[in-house]
Order: C-alpha cells, then sequence, then structure tokens
C-alpha cells in the first residue's frame, strides 16, 4: 500500500493546477452541504420552537359528543338524515386519574390540566371576546414557560388576579392594577384585577387569551371541580403521534398530538427536509463527476508512465489502488477545506446576520459530509482506475 500511495501523491503534485481545481470544486460542494443543511436544520428548529412555545406536544380533551341513531328493524332500509350535534363545555369525567395515569406514563415530561372556555371582557364601553384560560400554575408552567413572556408586571393569578395579553390590554385600554370585567354569558361575572401582561408572539392569543386561578375558571365557566383540557408534553417530539394514540387508547379521550393539530406545518418542515437531501444528493454527483473527469484526464496524460510501471512489475490490482488512492485524498483534502468554510459560514451568520434565528450544528453533520465526499471521491476514481489498471504496457509506451 506504501508504493500505491507513494505514486498516487506524486501524479497529484505533476498535475498540481488540475488538484487545485478539484480541490477547489470539492470544496465549496462540502461547504454548500454543510451550510445548507445547518440553514434549514435552524430554520426547523426555530419554527419549531416558536409554535410549540404557545402550545403543548399532545392535547387531552373529553371526546365530542355524537348522535346515536337507531339501528333500523330487520329486512327495512333507514335513510338517515342528521344535524351535526353542537359541542357544549363540558369537562372530563374523572381527569384526576387521568392526570396520575398520564404522570407515570414513560415519555411524559410534564402534564397540566386546565380549563378553557369563552367570555366576554368589558372595560367601560369596550367589549372583547376572550379565551379564559384557569392553570394549575406550577404545572403549567413546566408545559408552557409563560413568566419567560411577560413584558409588564408578575405572572400572578388567584386570589381575584389575573394576566392578560398585551394586545388585549391595548384593546381595552388596560394598564398594571387596571379592572378587568369577566362575562361568561350565563349569569356569572367576576372582576379581576391585572397583575400581569404577557406577549406570546401570537397576535390571536395575545388578543384573547386571559389566565386565571384554575377555581375562579372553574367557577366563572360553571364547571366546578371539573377540566376542559389536560395539556401533555413528550421527551421525544417526533413521538408525540405515537404518544397521543397510546393516550387515547388508555382513556378514552380525545388526544391530539401538535403534528396532527399542525399538519400543514409538518408537510412544510418535510419538504424542506427532502429539499435539503435533494441539495446534497446533486452536490455530491457534482464533487464525484469534478473528480472522475480529472482522474480520466490523468489517466490519458500518464498513459506511458503507467505502461513503464506496468512494465516494470505493477500488478493491475496495485495500479488500480493509485486512482483509487488519489479520488480518496481529493475528497478528503477537499471535503476538510470545505467543511472549515461551511463551519465559517454558519459563524458569519450567527454573528453578523440578521439575527432572525441561530443556525446549531448538529454534531455528525460536519464527518457526514466529509465521509460523503470521501466515498464519492473514491466511488469517482473507480472507472478511471480501472482503465489504468487494464492499459497493455507495450502499446501504453509506445503511445
Amino acid at each position: 500500500m506504501w508504493i500505491e500511495s507513494t505514486i498516487a501523491m506524486r501524479f497529484l503534485r505533476h498535475g498540481r493546477a488540475q488538484t487545485l481545481l478539484i480541490l477547489f470544486g470539492i470544496a465549496v460542494g462540502v461547504s454548500v452541504i454543510v451550510f445548507v443543511t445547518a440553514l434549514i436544520a435552524g430554520l426547523q428548529a426555530n419554527i419549531i420552537d416558536r409554535t410549540l412555545g404557545t402550545q403543548s406536544h399532545v392535547r387531552v380533551e373529553a371526546p365530542r359528543e355524537v348522535n346515536l341513531v337507531a339501528p333500523a328493524p330487520g329486512g327495512a332500509r333507514q335513510l338517515v338524515l342528521e344535524d351535526p350535534r353542537p359541542q357544549a363545555l363540558r369537562p372530563i369525567d374523572n381527569w384526576l386519574q387521568v392526570q396520575d395515569v398520564l404522570d407515570r406514563l414513560p415519555g411524559i415530561t410534564a402534564v397540566s390540566p386546565l380549563v378553557s372556555g369563552p367570555a366576554f371582557g368589558r372595560r367601560g364601553e369596550a367589549v372583547q371576546s376572550v379565551a379564559l384560560v384557569g392553570v394549575d400554575l406550577p404545572r403549567y408552567l413546566r408545559v408552557i414557560p409563560l413568566d419567560e413572556n411577560m413584558v409588564e408586571g408578575r405572572l400572578e393569578v388567584g386570589s381575584g388576579n389575573a394576566v392578560v395579553g398585551r394586545q388585549l390590554a391595548e384593546d381595552l385600554g388596560l394598564r398594571l392594577g387596571g379592572k378587568l370585567r369577566l362575562d361568561t354569558g350565563n349569569g356569572r361575572e367576576a372582576v379581576v384585577n391585572v397583575a400581569g401582561i404577557f406577549e406570546l408572539g401570537v397576535r390571536e392569543l395575545d388578543a384573547r387569551y386571559v389566565y386565571l386561578d384554575l377555581k375562579q375558571a372553574q367557577s366563572l365557566l360553571s364547571l366546578p371541580g371539573g377540566v376542559t383540557v389536560i395539556d401533555v408534553t413528550v421527551e421525544e417530539l417526533f413521538a408525540a403521534d405515537r404518544t397521543a394514540a397510546r393516550v387515547r387508547g388508555l382513556t378514552g379521550l380525545k388526544a391530539e398530538s401538535w403534528m396532527e393539530s399542525n399538519a400543514q406545518l409538518m408537510n412544510a418542515l418535510s419538504s424542506q427536509s427532502l429539499s435539503t437531501r435533494m441539495i446534497s444528493f446533486f452536490v455530491a454527483v457534482s464533487v464525484a463527476l469534478g473528480i472522475a473527469s480529472v482522474l480520466a484526464v490523468s489517466v490519458a496524460q500518464r498513459t506511458r508512465e503507467i505502461g513503464i510501471l506496468r512494465a516494470m512489475g505493477t500488478r493491475r490490482a496495485q495500479m488500480r489502488r493509485v486512482f483509487l488512492i488519489q479520488g480518496a485524498v481529493l475528497g478528503l483534502a477537499g471535503s476538510l477545506i470545505g467543511a472549515l468554510c461551511g463551519l465559517g459560514l454558519v459563524a458569519a451568520f450567527n454573528n453578523f446576520g440578521p439575527k432572525l434565528f441561530t443556525i446549531p450544528l448538529p454534531p455528525a453533520l460536519v464527518p457526514a459530509a466529509m465521509a460523503l465526499a470521501t466515498l464519492a471521491g473514491m466511488g469517482a476514481a473507480y472507472v478511471p482506475a480501472s482503465r489504468a489498471s487494464r492499459l497493455d504496457p507495450v502499446e501504453a509506451i509506445r503511445g
């Protein structure tokens, strides 16, 4: 192997211009793979983080109410015309037992019961439709980091206190310490003190959400002791659909994962991942074709030298390995330069870019890109290597 390596490196040094050109091409290709892959991964992570910053991974609710249709008597045909049953606000049966089951379920990291329902928020003559969210605050903060989104005041619910979204506060002219009248439309009203203002970054939520203590929300929504939703977070983000299916099987309740409720987002993420793989594939093909073309030219230029080596006793397998080693060296060296350039592009984006999000660098990305380029180099060198090994020494020397 030492002889083959020595000959391969001598060939590369003699064709210095070609070697530098193909190294530059490989470096550009690998830097594109590293930067684009890291960029798409960072973009996807940012999108998922923003999406799940305001919702749980799995949402558990009472099953939908459906009409029960009496079966037709034997031998008769039945024509059924029915209207969908209206879905009234109703609690989850035995939610404490369900919570205990979910707390012990493997793969689940946090469980938070809450009661949610519609109401009107009034201040003076101004009226806004709001969504009351009654929470067990310690549990809820393990699911949604609401404390990280407070922009004014303090996160305090209970004892007549509530926190509201920034947009709702602007619409109703509320300030810290202001009074907000809540009317659920069933004869129940309450006046709460605005202890804090949050901003989740989603206009619809910032314009509607009012967080209360669990018991106060239960009283306003006429659901004493009940909850309407149990929020769940899981360890493996992309296994949320499997966890939801398991929860449905164990409890008989409706369980919907974030992947189901954000189907369009999942399609977009899948499309982005497919685009990244296609870019990497075509860049790798371009790198392989570049290496193959350079080595093919090298074989043509060194026909006489190859013939002399063959006449001196170099075996076919040894000659084949000479060009395979060249392909591997070109791929490895070019990929190393390209990986460093890709890391530089990532650092430049994070430090001097638009600051929209940070590009993380997956630890396996650089080794994978270098391995891909090296294998592409060896694969591309196979055809020129086979051609060189088949050259007849006498004809090569005459040529």
